[in-house]
Formats: C-alpha cells, structure tokens, sequence
C-alpha cells in the first residue's frame, strides 16, 4: 500500500534557484538597475545608413546613448547647441559638410568643455591622419572599425570629457567666489585728526563705513582696555558713577589684624 501510494504522488517541484542564469545585461541596465550616473550620451554622423546602424547597435550595447545624424549638416546642428553630446564619432566623407569641417566648426565654438570627436574613415596613410587631426579632432580610426579598439578610445573620450568638466566647474566656482570679494587697495587719504578717509567723490567718511562700502567687512565696536582706562573711567568718574581710584583702593585694603 505504501508503495503503490507513493508511485501516485507527484514529485514535489525543484527548489527555486536564486541564481540568475539568464545573459549578461548590457551597461545601460546595470547602471539602471544600481543607480549610477546616467549613460553617456554620443552623436555618431554617418550617410551610410548600414554603417551609422552597425555603429549605432555596438554603442547601445557598450551602454551609450546614441543620437544619430545622417550628413554633415545634420552634425553640426545638434553639435552647435549648448546641450550638445559631449562625445561625437563623425564620418570623413559626408554630404553637405565632411568630418573634418565639422570638427573645424565645432572648435571654434571655444567651448569650456569642448566636444571629444573621433573620426571614422577609411583613409589610413599618415598625411590622411595629420589633416584629420589638423581640422580638430581629438582621435583617429580607421574603417572596419576594431570593437574593442573603438572601445578603449571611447573610454579615453571620455576620461578626458569628465576632466574637462571638473576643471570647468572649479573655474565656474572660483569665479563665483571671486565675484564676491571686493578689495582695497591704492593710497588712502585720511585725516590725521578726525581719522576720516575721504572717497572718490570727496566726501569725508568715518573709517568704518568707508571698509565697509568698499569691502565685504563688517564692524561690531567695543572699547578696548587703553581707551576705558584713558578716557572711560575719567568720564564716569567725572559723572559720580564711577568711584574714585583712590578711594575704590583704600575700600580694597583691610585694616591690620583683619581676617
């Protein structure tokens, strides 16, 4: 009985695996599932629409995001603008406008974290390789393009992307700061007596108030011990609110035999 009524019963289900097993997820997901920065954005310009997809689907997978143009003209619309990517792979020969005009263009736009292009040819003698270079791009490869050389200069790009703007951003806030101090300097002309400094525009004013118009100092006044002794306790004294020295020390001192 036991065995026939165990020969009914179904096999209990596997344990559940924990594991994942499915294929490795491209850059984009990870960076999306972990929380980091978001991926970097590049424009690839190319009128061979084969060539500009290839290039489109290998970069999407490496976790970029990808803006497409189809000709040089194209390119240099969306370069130009202020929120343009700040990675670019460009193609030598284009309609309207090539490569190296583009990046001609893009250069003299004197931004503070200037576009890092690559250009894309199938030019590969060495005179070809100094024009591109010349016009302003920043790297250089040749087609059918290495994966994992395409890769590595990307990368490079954008190492020296991210310095850039770092380097900006202290500009920025060093400016910023700058913008905040004001300084004094040149000769003064103050009174030996009244000790008024006079301004530009030859008004007499106390010193306080001219370091204070001029700078970004602040005063809080007080009496130093000099002038309480000097010129204070006279005052009071003179008031009858202060007692006298003499007689304030002969309260301090104790008669003899005094405890």
């Amino acid at each position: 009985m036991t065995h026939s009524a165990s020969l009914g019963q179904q096999d209990p289900p596997p344990a559940k695996d924990y594991v994942v097993n499915e294929p490795a997820q491209p850059l984009a997901a990870i960076q999306k599932i972990v929380g980091r920065k978001e991926p970097q954005r590049v424009l690839i310009a190319d009128d061979d629409a084969v060539s500009a997809r290839v290039l489109e689907a290998t970069l999407r997978q490496w976790g970029y995001a990808v803006e497409v143009a189809r000709d040089g003209l194209a390119a240099w619309e969306m370069l130009k603008q202020e929120n343009s990517p700040r990675l670019a792979i460009l193609d030598w020969m284009m309609p309207g406008l090539g490569g190296p005009e583009v990046c001609r263009r893009v250069r003299a736009l004197n931004r503070a974290v200037p576009t890092y292009i690559i250009l894309l040819t199938a030019k590969g003698n060495a005179q070809d390789i100094v024009t591109g270079l010349e016009s302003g791009a920043d790297d250089y490869v040749t087609k059918p393009f290495d994966r994992a050389e395409l890769h590595s200069r990307l990368r490079v790009g954008e190492r020296i992307v991210e310095l850039q703007q770092g380097l900006a951003d202290r500009v920025r806030e060093l400016e910023e700061a700058l913008s905040q101090v004001k300084t004094l300097k040149g000769l003064l002309p103050i009174c030996a007596y009244c000790m008024k400094v006079r301004d530009d525009r030859n008004y007499w004013q106390r010193v306080e108030t001219y370091i204070a118009t001029h700078s970004n100092a602040r005063f809080s006044h007080g009496i130093c011990p000099e002038c309480w002794k000097n010129v204070v306790e006279p005052e009071l004294q003179q008031e009858g609110s202060y007692p006298p020295k003499e007689a304030e020390q002969r309260g301090s001192e104790k008669p003899a035999g005094t405890s």
